[in-house]
C-alpha cells in the first residue's frame, strides 16, 4: 500500500502522478552501469539503433549482412546488458561465484578466444573455407573451440551469477564475443552458405550454426521465459524425431550439417521474422523511445486520466485508453503493461478494484492496442509485406474489430464498477483537460506517421518522418530533445529492442524447420481433411495452434509465424486472405492473456502483486471479445469494410450488441445483478450474434430484451416492497 500513499500524495496538482510513465523500467536480472562502463555501454547502444536508422534510410546493406548484423550486435549487447539470473541493486561486490563456474568460464573464454583469432587470421590472410574445402580445415581452431566454449560459457553463466547490477560476469563476456564471432563467420562465408548450406555444407558451417542457436535460445530465456525455448525445442526435436512419426508427421530426416547450417540462413533465422525485426520493429521501438524521452507518452496518458480520471471506476478507464494508445505503437504487449500498468494499477486498487482485477484490466488493454490501427503495434505493416494487400486497406480494415473490443473491455470495466459501486478519482487530483488540450500539437508525430503512409511514403520513410517530427514537437515543451536527449532515445531504443532481437531469432528457428520439413503444407492438408467434416472445427484448429505458438512471444512474432503454418490452410479453404490473416492475427495477439502461458497477465500480476494465474483467467474474461471477433469476421467480411455501407452499419450494430450481452454475463450485471441462469441465457444469445444473420441477431436482441424487462420488472417489485414496508 507504500505505492498507492505515494500516488495518492503525488496527485494533488493533477500531473505530478503521471512523471513515471515515460520512465525506464529496469528489469530484475538488468545491468546498470555506472561511471566509465556505463558510457561505454550507452555508445554501444546508440551505434547499434543509428546503425539501423542509417542503412534503413541512407546507406542499404546486402540482406544477409544486415541482418546479421542486427542479429549478433542484438546478442552481444543482450548479454551485455541481462544476467542469466536475478540481480541484486544494493550489492556492489559479486558473492557466490562457485570454483567450479568461475573455471569453466575461463576454459570457455578461452576456446572462444581461439576460435576468433583462428577466424581472424583466415580473415586477413583470405583464407575462408571456400565450397569444396576439406572437412578438417580449420575444425580444430575454430569449429569445436566455438561451440565447447559457448556451451561452457552458458553452463558457468548458470552457475555463477554475478551479483551486481554494475559489473559483466566473465561468463557473460565471453557469449558475447561469442555471438560477434558467430555472426562475423557467417558474414564472410555467406557468399557460399547461399549454396552450399542447403547441399553440402562443411563441419565448420554446423558448429557455427549451433552455437549461434544456443545463444539465441538463452537469450531467449532470459528476456522472454521459457514457454518460446520450449516451444523451439520441440520444433528442433521434430526435425530428428520424425522419420519415427506417424502420418502427418512424417519426414524423412536430414544430416545435422545440413539441417542446423539451414537453420542459419534466409529461410531459417535470418529469414522473415528477423526481416520483421531489423526493420518494422527497431523503427517503431525507436519511434517509441523518442516519444518516451521527449516525455509525449506522459501527455497521452494524461489526456486519458483527464477524459475518464474521474468517471465510475476511472483508473480502469484511463488504463484502456491510455494503454491501448500507448499499446498501438509499442510491440509487446507485456512491455506495455510494465510502461503504463506501474501507474494505472495502482490507481485501479485505490478506488477498490481488487489487485488480480486491476491487472487484469490492463494486460487486456495493452494486448488490445496491437490490434488498433494505424499501427498495431506494427502488425499493420507485417501483415502487408506477407498478403501483399496495402497497407491503407489493411488500416481500415482493423478499425471495427479494434472498437469492438476496446468497447467490450469498457463496458467490462463499466459493469464491474456498477457491480461493487465504486467511484472515479476526485477532479482536484486529476490534470486539467482545458490545459491538455492546448497541448494537442503533441500527437503531430502520429499524425505525421499516419498522413505520410496514406500519402504511399514507405513505412521506414514514415516512421523515421515521425521521429525527427517528436523531437521537433518537444522543441515546445518543457522536455525539448536536444542532442543529449536525442542520443538517450537512440540508447533506450537498443534496450528496448533486445527482446524482440532474440525472440525474432528464435522464432526464425521455427520458420526454418517449418520451411525444410514441409510441416506447414502438413498442416493446411489437415486444416482441408479436418474441413471436410467441418469447416467451423478447422477455425478452431486454427484458433488453439495460433494461440500456442504465440505462447512466449511478443505479439508480431507470433503472428509471423502463425501466419506461416496456418494461413495457406485457411486460404486454400476458400477464406479471403484478408480474413485468414486477421483471424490467425487475433489469436496470435491475444495468446498474451490466455492462460496457462500468458505474458502480460503476468506482467501485470507482478505489479499488483497477486496470483498469476488467476490474474490471466480473469484477463481472459475481459478480452473475451477479442475471442468472438474473428468468427464475426469470418462469418461477417462486412466487418473488415468490405461491402456496402449499409450492411457493415447493420454488421457493426449487431456485433456491438453481441459483444454487450457477452460483457453483461461475464460481469454479471445489466440494470442490476445477474442471476446465474440469466447469464447463462446472456451469455448464449451473445454467441448467437457471431453468425451475423437476421434470424441469429433477432434472436440476439429478443433474448436481450427479454432479460432487462425481467430484470426491470423484479427491481421495480423489490421496490415495490420497499415502499409498502
Amino acid at each position: 500500500m507504500k505505492q498507492t500513499a505515494e500516488i495518492a500524495a503525488s496527485s494533488q496538482d493533477g500531473t505530478s502522478l503521471l512523471n513515471a510513465v515515460d520512465d525506464e523500467i529496469v528489469s530484475d536480472n538488468q545491468r546498470v552501469y555506472l561511471g566509465t562502463s556505463g558510457k561505454i555501454a550507452a555508445i554501444l547502444c546508440v551505434s547499434y539503433t543509428a546503425f539501423h536508422l542509417i542503412v534503413m534510410n541512407f546507406y542499404p546493406l546486402e540482406t544477409w549482412v544486415y541482418r546479421l548484423i542486427h542479429v549478433s550486435g542484438g546478442l552481444a549487447l543482450g548479454y551485455i546488458f541481462f544476467s542469466a539470473h536475478t540481480l541484486d541493486l544494493g550489492r556492489t561486490s559479486q558473492r557466490g561465484r562457485g570454483a567450479l563456474g568461475y573455471c569453466l568460464a575461463i576454459i570457455g573464454g578461452a576456446a572462444v578466444v581461439l576460435a576468433t583469432v583462428t577466424l581472424a587470421l583466415a580473415l586477413m590472410r583470405n583464407d575462408l573455407i571456400a565450397t569444396g574445402a576439406s572437412a578438417d580445415k580449420m575444425v580444430a581452431g575454430f569449429g569445436y573451440p566455438i561451440i565447447i566454449g559457448t556451451a561452457l560459457a552458458v553452463i558457468a553463466a548458470w552457475l555463477a551469477p554475478p551479483r551486481t547490477r554494475g559489473r559483466l560476469s566473465v561468463a557473460d563476456g565471453v557469449l558475447a564475443m561469442a555471438a560477434i564471432t558467430v555472426g562475423t563467420y557467417i558474414i564472410a562465408h555467406a557468399g557460399f552458405l547461399r549454396v552450399r548450406a542447403q547441399v553440402f555444407p562443411h563441419p565448420n558451417d554446423m558448429w557455427a550454426a549451433i552455437a549461434g542457436i544456443i545463444l539465441i535460445l538463452e537469450m531467449t530465456r532470459r528476456l522472454a521465459g521459457i514457454a518460446l525455448v520450449v516451444i523451439v525445442s520441440f520444433f528442433l526435436a521434430y526435425a530428428f524425431v520424425g522419420p519415427w512419426l506417424p502420418g502427418a508427421l512424417y519426414h524423412r530426416g536430414y544430416a545435422p550439417e545440413r539441417f542446423f547450417a539451414f537453420l542459419y540462413t534466409d529461410n531459417g533465422i535470418l529469414g522473415p521474422t528477423t526481416a520483421i525485426s531489423s526493420t518494422y520493429l527497431i523503427l517503431f521501438i525507436t519511434f517509441a523511445a523518442f516519444l518516451q524521452a521527449s516525455r509525449v507518452g506522459e501527455y497521452f496518458v494524461s489526456l486519458a486520466f483527464a477524459a475518464a480520471g474521474g468517471a465510475r471506476g476511472g483508473p480502469a478507464k484511463v488504463a484502456i485508453f491510455g494503454s491501448g494508445l500507448m499499446g498501438m505503437i509499442n510491440g509487446t504487449s507485456a512491455g506495455n503493461v510494465v510502461a503504463t500498468g506501474s501507474l494505472t494499477i495502482p490507481m485501479m486498487k485505490r478506488v477498490g478494484y481488487r489487485p488480480q482485477t486491476a491487472a487484469a484490466v490492463e494486460a487486456a488493454a495493452s494486448s488490445g492496442g496491437q490490434i488498433m490501427p494505424p499501427i498495431m503495434g506494427a502488425g499493420a505493416f507485417i501483415m502487408a509485406e506477407i498478403t501483399g494487400i496495402p497497407y491503407s486497406e489493411i488500416a481500415v480494415a482493423a478499425l471495427i474489430p479494434a472498437v469492438l473490443y476496446f468497447l467490450s473491455v469498457y463496458m467490462m470495466v463499466d459493469f464491474a464498477a456498477r457491480r461493487m459501486g465504486m467511484e472515479g478519482l476526485p477532479r482536484r487530483e486529476l490534470p486539467k483537460l482545458g490545459d491538455l488540450i492546448r497541448r494537442i500539437y503533441l500527437f503531430i508525430p502520429v499524425i505525421i506517421l499516419i498522413g505520410a503512409l496514406f500519402a504511399g511514403y514507405s513505412v521506414i520513410r514514415a516512421g523515421s518522418y515521425a521521429m525527427v517530427a517528436a523531437a521537433v514537437v518537444s522543441w515546445l515543451t518543457p522536455n525539448w530533445m536536444g542532442p543529449r536527449k536525442i542520443l538517450f532515445a537512440l540508447e533506450i531504443a537498443a534496450r528496448m529492442s533486445l527482446q524482440l532481437v532474440a525472440v525474432c531469432a528464435a522464432a526464425g528457428i521455427i520458420v526454418g524447420v517449418i520451411s525444410l520439413t514441409g510441416i506447414g503444407s502438413r498442416f493446411a492438408s489437415m486444416l482441408l481433411s479436418i474441413a471436410e467434416a467441418n469447416q467451423l472445427l478447422a477455425l478452431v484448429f486454427t484458433m488453439c495452434v495460433s494461440v500456442i505458438l504465440g505462447m512466449g512471444m511478443p505479439t508480431t512474432a507470433a503472428y509471423a509465424v502463425a501466419a506461416s503454418v496456418l494461413a495457406p490452410g485457411l486460404i486454400r479453404l476458400g477464406i479471403d486472405p484478408m480474413t485468414a490473416h486477421f483471424f490467425i492475427f487475433y489469436y496470435a495477439v491475444m495468446s498474451a492473456i490466455t492462460p496457462p502461458v500468458a505474458l502480460a497477465a503476468y506482467a501485470g500480476a507482478a505489479i499488483a502483486r497477486s496470483d498469476p494465474m488467476k490474474t490471466s483467467f480473469e484477463s481472459f474474461q475481459i478480452g473475451i471479445a477479442a475471442f468472438v471477433v474473428p468468427f464475426m469476421i469470418y462469418y461477417s467480411p462486412a466487418l473488415l469494410m468490405q461491402g456496402e455501407w449499409q450492411e457493415i452499419l447493420q454488421v457493426f450494430a449487431t456485433a456491438l450488441v453481441g459483444v454487450a450481452l457477452l460483457s453483461m454475463a461475464v460481469q454479471a450485471w445489466l440494470s442490476g445483478p445477474l442471476s446465474l441462469g440469466q447469464r447463462v441465457v446472456l451469455f448464449a444469445a451473445g454467441i448467437a450474434m457471431i453468425h451475423g444473420s437476421w434470424a441469429t441477431d433477432l434472436i440476439g436482441v429478443s433474448v436481450a430484451v427479454f432479460i432487462f424487462a425481467w430484470q426491470r420488472r423484479a427491481i421495480n417489485s423489490k421496490v415495490s416492497v420497499d415502499a409498502s414496508n
